[in-house]
């Protein structure tokens, strides 16, 4: 099995992803709004994917935060409330912020699970600051550490409910960030003693199953690498600092914070101790020079693939009333 996720050009399978997947054995899959328009399509290119690995507990990804993050999204599917929605009802009511977030999460995974998707990239712990990017601000819980943590923990829960894993991100933090790393590599100034609230949710949800890297230049820990290549940042920050012993990926090799080939970039991640690469695109020249670069999953990969796998609970939730749940904790927040 290859240390990468690989995404899918269209709605089905054809006949050459089918060969070269059977052949590299990726480790999952990650699905975009390209590869989704009904429930039954969904489900049946899930099982096509499950089929063809052999593997009944796959991971199959998506980016479904809420919000403008949604993959699957309406008339076919609801739209869910982005993360600053549940950090106002914070501001006034802590408990039912957190029970809101809870029955959401929950709803989400009932709503994943039902068309075969087993992981997803969520909840974002990112704290918040005034000169945060826009593309993290609209989607953050918060400018307090122990808020975001908390949020984001009720996420993990509801998701774990609702029979899917949840991927905390962005390691070791974004909120600094005042550039898109979709388009630009970020530089954060910070000293190591102001980056410490950074790592807080992280290092509070410090169990979580799954964690995604962030593509930002951190100059206190590696001022010449960014923190998904950088081997100081990736052992002696996630690992050590936070403490995180879960499976942890790169964010999408194909932003332009990050240079170089794509299969420069995902043998430089899992140099710098990435235990898998993501690669979104599904370029079959790219994906091939990637399967060629790169070496098997090594026993620490697997093994915290499996543990993370198994961080699922069978879904016994009904969602019409989880989400009814959230609406009315939500609508405290409007008065």
């Amino acid at each position: 099995m290859k240390p990468v996720i690989f995404g899918i050009a269209g709605l089905q399978l054809d006949s050459s992803e089918r060969a070269f997947f059977a052949d590299a054995a990726p480790l999952g899959f990650i699905l975009f709004k390209r590869n989704v328009a009904t429930r039954e399509q969904v489900r049946a290119l899930t099982d096509a994917l499950r089929d063809l690995t052999g593997r009944d507990d796959l991971p199959i990804l998506i980016d479904q935060e809420g919000g403008r993050v949604a993959r699957l999204g309406p008339p076919e599917w609801p739209a869910f409330p982005a993360g600053p929605a549940f950090d106002r009802l914070y501001d006034i009511a802590p408990m039912s912020a957190i029970q809101a977030m809870r029955a959401n999460g929950e709803a989400l995974g009932l709503m994943l699970s039902e068309v075969g998707i087993t992981a997803d990239c969520a909840p974002i712990l990112d704290v918040a600051r005034p000169d945060t990017t826009e593309a993290i601000a609209c989607r953050a819980y918060g400018a307090e550490p122990m808020r975001v943590a908390a949020l984001g923990r009720a996420m993990l829960a509801g998701l774990r409910a609702g029979g899917v894993v949840g991927i905390v991100k962005h390691m070791p933090g974004h909120g600094r960030a005042v550039q898109d790393t979709h388009h630009d590599l970020p530089t954060v100034a910070a000293a190591a003693a102001e980056l410490e609230a950074d790592l807080e949710p992280f290092r509070t949800l410090r169990d979580a199953p799954m964690g995604m890297t962030a593509h930002i230049l951190f100059s206190a820990w590696d001022a010449a690498r960014p923190a998904t290549l950088s081997p100081v940042v990736v052992e002696q920050v996630i690992r050590g600092q936070i403490g995180f012993d879960g499976l942890l990926m790169t964010d999408d090799i194909d932003m332009k914070a990050l240079s170089g080939t794509p299969a420069d970039k995902a043998a430089g991640a899992l140099a710098a101790g990435c235990d898998v690469v993501l690669d979104c695109w599904a370029r079959m020249a790219e994906m091939a020079a990637i399967v060629e670069r790169i070496d098997d999953c090594g026993a620490r990969t697997l093994a915290r693939l499996d543990r993370a796998m198994a961080m699922r609970d069978a879904p016994a939730g009904e969602m019409a009333a989880l989400i009814a749940r959230r609406d009315a904790f939500l609508a405290l927040a409007d008065g």
